[in-house]
């Protein structure tokens, strides 16, 4: 099922219900092939729908029983939406440094998700308080940028950390910063997503 936590976006084309299930389709057969090959699945653009061929940022989000299985994501659009979920899918399935490479017998009970990225918009504050007031619980995402440092929550994360002062403290040690830490030199990006759930379309 297609959904969006933004009422106003208007930065992606609509995406059809064979399309979605296209890109999922596409993610969990990038997997399979990782899987006989360590390689993602090649993907050519030109033979997609136009919608899946616009240049978008996701993250492809994989669950097995209720728990997280793996997570990885592009930030910025620089390829077509349908071969950068092929990629992330992929990365997800075999990279995330917090899981094992997923095994053959765990794919038939996956559950993929995939979130398709706005573009970020930096947030300007005087403060922590003051950023801490303008961050929407439920419809942000946020990337945190210092120095070399960089952190990135998903909106659906809010599911899990419903608190402002949670959400951004676990943000700051995604980062890998203290909880914490502060800093003006901080930059704060929100976005939101469009999201195609495996699980939801599966209930309709």
């Amino acid at each position: 099922m297609w959904s969006t936590n933004d009422t106003t976006a208007q930065w992606l084309l609509p995406l059809s219900e064979e399309e979605q299930r296209t890109l999922l389709e596409t993610a969990k057969a990038s997997i399979r092939f990782g899987m006989t090959t360590g390689h993602y699945l090649p993907v050519d653009p030109k033979s997609y729908p136009s919608a899946l061929r616009q240049e978008a940022a996701s993250f492809v989000t994989l669950h097995r029983a209720g728990r997280l299985r793996g997570c990885i994501g592009t930030v910025l659009p620089t390829r077509p939406l349908i071969q950068d979920v092929a990629i992330n899918a992929y990365h997800a399935a075999f990279d995330d440094p917090r899981f094992p490479p997923l095994q053959s017998r765990e794919l038939d009970d996956l559950d993929i998700e995939i979130s398709i990225l706005s573009p970020m918009s930096p947030i300007e504050f005087s403060s922590e308080a003051d950023l801490l007031r303008k961050i929407r619980p439920g419809v942000d995402g946020l990337l945190l940028q210092y120095g070399r440092h960089q952190g990135l929550l998903l909106p659906a994360v809010w599911k899990s950390l419903p608190e402002v002062e949670q959400f951004w403290q676990h943000l700051k040690l995604k980062a890998g910063l203290p909880p914490n830490f502060w800093s003006p030199n901080l930059r704060v990006f929100r976005f939101t997503t469009q999201t195609v759930s495996q699980h939801e379309m599966a209930a309709v």
